[in-house]
């Protein structure tokens, strides 16, 4: 029973966990950021591969999943870092998160709640391609907007990982105590020893 409440609670951390992923990967699709974009296919897949480990009983699975859990932390802690521009990190400087390709910004910023975006008009400090524009009135600026997003996806990784490595733990454990493969070798089930045949001679005797 405990086993089978960690292996469906694990499973309902990780069906969450792709459902903001891809949740999170149209928006970055729309905002042309292309870190967050390679970041959250990966991440998939991870999620993906911790389903398939925990359903199919594959101990090595989820601790692959639980590692990427610990680099995806890092992660959305670093975008947190980035947005609310920590250090000598500065969202004016820095175009990280579309390869310095492009000076697109979150989607969020010009689409975020209450936002109304006004063009300015031949601006000379357009690039080409680009165009200049201020955005004003919203309830929530886009940098909380994405502050809130990597926080919630740091709290159901946490808890994917914990629930990651319990079931792992229970499926070695179970491993270790039962083959899965071979049978019934930990219970000592012995196959039955090969029998010398021996030929039979007559006896002789002298009377």
């Amino acid at each position: 029973m405990g086993r089978c409440n960690g292996r469906c609670t694990l499973v309902g951390f990780c069906c969450l966990q792709l459902i903001a992923a891809l949740e999170r990967q149209i928006f970055d699709f729309l905002g042309y950021q292309w870190a967050p974009i390679l970041a959250n296919f990966l991440h998939i897949m991870a999620v993906i591969l911790g389903i398939f480990g925990t359903i199919q009983y594959r101990s090595k699975y989820l601790i692959m999943y639980a590692v990427w859990l610990v680099l995806w932390v890092g992660w959305n802690a670093f975008i947190i870092c980035f947005y609310l521009e920590v250090g000598h990190l500065s969202q004016d400087r820095d175009f990280i998160m579309t390869f310095n390709t492009s000076l697109h910004r979150s989607w969020w910023m010009e689409n975020g709640p209450g936002c109304l975006v006004t063009p300015v008009l031949n601006s000379k400090l357009a690039p080409e391609d680009h165009h200049v524009i201020t955005v004003s009135g919203c309830l929530l600026d886009y940098q909380y907007i994405e502050v809130v997003s990597s926080a919630a996806q740091i709290f159901l990784a946490l808890f994917g990982f914990v629930y990651a490595c319990y079931v792992s733990k229970v499926f070695l454990e179970e491993e270790d105590s039962f083959d899965f493969i071979g049978g019934f070798d930990s219970y000592g089930y012995q196959a039955p020893q090969k029998t010398s045949h021996l030929q039979l001679q007559p006896l002789y005797t002298s009377g």
